[in-house]
């Protein structure tokens, strides 16, 4: 019968379960490096949240170390973070940043705070988020000091980030996520050193 599954299914199903499983063993070691120092991270734990094998774990990564070198990077997550026009990017930031952390209980930009747990592992975050986020931000912003303005600007949302999910600020993690918006963002948009859009009072609160 698994033969005739797998038949069933074409020859690309393998690789597209193949595929399914990569996906699932990083999102799980992503999601325990926002949480746990890298030498408290079992694969056995990595294999129970994602629901696969310690054995196939090392059958796509190899080794531990290799894993965790893996998804010690920000491309896949700034793409989203950075994904609306300068004018309103403030704003799009600390949404971002509020939402990662209400819906899925931790924004994959707030790793960075957890580097010092991770070793020599930690230099390669360090060294990834300085290009992949502050350094890509700095790249959008015209004019002078873009690398200052872009580092201020994402310090301001690390801030925020662990307020809320790392000290758990009572009135911040409570507050409507638009009401936090409204307040936060025009800070940002301002150290970012860009004019942002005028909203009508009728409408920033969508």
């Amino acid at each position: 019968m698994t033969t005739a599954y797998a038949d069933e299914r074409g020859p690309g199903a393998g690789r597209r379960d193949a595929e399914a499983t990569r996906t699932a063993i990083v999102k799980a070691t992503r999601h325990l490096l926002a949480r746990h120092a890298h030498g408290d991270i079992t694969l056995k734990a990595v294999a129970d949240r994602a629901g696969v094998s310690p054995p196939l774990i090392l059958k796509y990564f190899g080794n531990k170390d290799a894993l965790f070198s893996s998804v010690m990077n920000f491309e896949a997550d700034v793409e989203s973070f950075l994904d609306a026009p300068l004018d309103d990017l403030g704003r799009h930031m600390v949404r971002h940043v509020l939402t990662g952390q209400a819906e899925r209980g931790a924004d994959p930009i707030l790793r960075i705070v957890f580097a010092p747990l991770h070793g020599e592992q930690g230099e390669i975050l360090r060294a990834n988020f300085r290009s992949q986020v502050s350094g890509r931000l700095a790249a959008r912003l015209r004019g002078p000091d873009a690398g200052l303005r872009a580092e201020l600007a994402v310090s301001m949302l690390l801030g925020l980030g662990v307020m809320y999910g790392i000290a758990r600020g009572p009135h911040v993690r409570t507050a409507d996520i638009d009401d936090v918006v409204n307040r936060y963002a025009p800070a940002v948009q301002d150290a970012l050193g860009v004019r942002g859009t005028v909203r009508p009072a009728a409408a920033q609160r969508h």
